[in-house]
């Protein structure tokens, strides 16, 4: 387990992350949203060592992000239902999808994201809800919401993207 500094607890990549930061359970979550529910399923599509992944299906139990639901009454067996907050998780996985096309595929894509209705190819962008625009590095910049510690504050302030004047390289 990873120290827990005040400034990653209060940070919701910090708390994402040791929620979800363990590959194991991004791959264990992908596999959720590819229909697999029990411990079996898992296992066998990710060839991890039983132990690994009782501790992963706890630990995303334990988060929120799946109900543990009885199946069978004998032997008891538990299929991993995913919650709502483990959909909101979706779009991570999507987007970990298209970079890894994007920047990891030399001799092509092996996996394609796809409109269920006609198999159409997604091209997966992240979006303002409000005004539909692509966020990118260019345009985006994190500032203090109405929760932040003064310390938080204090750390926001001194990034060199605060300033408008500092536009991030490559943009």
């Amino acid at each position: 387990m990873q120290p827990k500094s005040p400034s990653i607890l209060e940070c919701p990549v910090g708390r994402a992350v040791e929620t979800v930061g363990e590959w194991w359970s991004i791959l264990i979550l992908r596999d959720a949203f590819q229909g697999a529910t029990k411990f079996d399923e898992f296992s066998q599509s990710l060839g991890i060592a039983p132990n690994i992944l009782s501790r992963r299906l706890a630990h995303l139990t334990e988060s929120g992000m799946f109900v543990r639901r009885r199946y069978q009454e004998r032997p008891p067996r538990y299929e991993y239902v995913l919650t709502e907050k483990a959909r909101d998780f979706f779009p991570v996985v999507v987007a970990l999808l298209a970079f890894g096309n994007r920047h990891l595929a030399p001799k092509g894509e092996s996996i394609v994201l796809a409109n269920r209705s006609d198999a159409r190819p997604f091209d997966p962008i992240v979006v303002d809800a409000a005004d539909m625009r692509p966020i990118t590095l260019a345009n985006a910049v994190v500032v203090p919401g109405p929760r932040a510690s003064r310390g938080m504050r204090k750390r926001l302030a001194s990034l060199k993207a605060m300033n408008p004047a500092v536009a991030p390289a490559g943009d």
